[in-house]
């Protein structure tokens, strides 16, 4: 049984207006007080050049999800291979050579933003993915899986991939070759901080309701409740965002239309693709959603970090690596919303009742 869509209603149906308030009102918070950015920017995340205050907001997102999966259902995941495959071939595949691909016909001319838009391509979404695809009503557990393998291979193979395109890849493409000194440290920190951290937070509020019996109650009246938490705090992270880049996006409205550009086409391309594939590999509109969701979505909290401790915060390395999150928000959640659709014309169990099921449910062919 697919599980059930959020109940904010009233939220998800106006979305889209939050959104663009809080982007219009970090872009006034940045240019009309810029103490803010000042005196918050003074504290970062340990071990990173991420803002505190960035930093907590993508905590605070992240944990109401991971507090919904059923995590003793996760086993679900492995019981579909094909689907699992399809997934990793996806991200760390057709993911980064189309981002590759992309950057290279939009901004040929400006090396420093397209390495920013590699950046992006080859970080693979551990994150806001739950949150896209929690409004969408794609299966939990199947995307808690999905953010766990690239979680593993974003560790292993980040730096690898940033070395493969820019040092070697790029000289091909008549773009002179640059090293990239990315710091495995670094990484590690960021997986560990940005999503370890709502995660065992996620596991042991579940964990201590299951020691009391009482996970119907929780699945049920519980959860649910924590839902607000992670929409309130992505509309902090981005207000946020937008104040401490307002400068670059009113000066420099040029160069943030040529990242956007291939970022729109990225997402539309990636997510049409994988929602394809996957309905003709057999698969129910939950996995369907969460497949890709996935694929659609990047980690834009290591490619910022990245770019800021390789390249400066006020590097155009570093805008194009923060334009990702503020293209991403807006065109995901048209993507989610086209979802949703496509749910209701092509998949019969989409209008399944919402009721949380008490039985784990069958895996979908694989």
């Amino acid at each position: 049984m697919a599980p059930s869509p959020p109940r904010l209603r009233w939220l998800d149906r106006y979305l889209t207006g939050w959104i663009l308030a809080a982007m219009a009102g970090g872009i006034a918070l940045g240019r009309w007080v810029p103490e803010f950015t000042a005196t918050v920017g003074r504290w970062m995340v340990p071990g990173t050049p991420v803002p505190l205050a960035v930093g907590l907001g993508l905590i605070l997102m992240m944990y109401p999800p991971l507090a919904r999966v059923r995590y003793e259902e996760l086993g679900r995941v492995f019981r579909a291979p094909r689907l699992v495959l399809l997934s990793l071939a996806q991200n760390w595949v057709v993911g980064p050579l189309l981002m590759f691909v992309l950057a290279i016909l939009f901004l040929r001319s400006e090396p420093a933003l397209l390495i920013g838009l590699v950046l992006i391509g080859s970080a693979r979404c551990i994150a806001m993915v739950l949150v896209w695809n929690e409004l969408a009503g794609g299966d939990r557990e199947y995307a808690a899986g999905l953010v766990a393998f690239n979680s593993l291979f974003q560790v292993v193979f980040y730096g690898a991939y940033i070395y493969l395109f820019v040092t070697i890849l790029l000289p091909y493409a008549g773009v002179p070759a640059l090293s990239v000194p990315v710091s495995w440290t670094l990484v590690v920190l960021s997986v560990v901080i940005f999503l370890g951290v709502p995660f065992a937070a996620g596991v042991l509020t579940r964990a201590a309701y299951r020691a009391r019996r009482d996970l119907p109650h929780y699945d049920r009246t519980v959860a649910p409740r924590l839902a607000p938490l992670a929409l309130a705090a992505l509309l902090y992270t981005i207000v946020v965002m937008f104040a401490f880049q307002s400068t670059a996006f009113v000066t420099l409205p040029g160069d943030v239309a040529r990242v956007a550009a291939p970022l729109v086409l990225y997402f539309a391309i990636m997510f049409s693709v994988s929602f394809y594939l996957s309905w003709k590999a057999g698969a129910g509109y939950a996995r369907t959603a969460a497949l890709s969701l996935t694929a659609a979505s990047n980690n834009f909290e290591l490619a910022i970090t990245v770019a800021v401790a390789v390249f400066g915060i006020a590097s155009l390395e570093a805008l194009a690596a923060t334009v990702g999150p503020l293209v991403e928000v807006p065109v995901l959640l048209g993507l989610v919303r086209l979802s949703t659709y496509l749910g209701r014309r092509y998949f019969p169990e989409f209008r399944r009742p919402t009721a949380p099921p008490t039985t784990p449910a069958a895996p979908d062919p694989d």
